[in-house]
């Protein structure tokens, strides 16, 4: 029984590995830049960067 467990298991491990070899592929340096671009384009709409006007803070005491 530990041989037919074996190939399901031998199985599964070409089938993620196939999964994972077709999958696309970004240079760490382009989605760097990438994500530096949103984060500067939406700095402006970031409370964490720009603050909450007291008026409109649902949290305030």
């Amino acid at each position: 029984m530990s041989g037919a467990s074996n190939v399901a298991t031998m199985k599964k491990v070409v089938q993620q590995l196939r999964l994972e070899a077709s999958a696309s592929h970004v240079k760490v340096s382009q989605a760097a830049a990438d994500l530096k671009q949103f984060c500067l384009q939406n700095a402006h709409h970031d409370p964490l960067l720009t603050g909450v006007s007291s008026s409109t803070n649902p949290f305030r005491p």
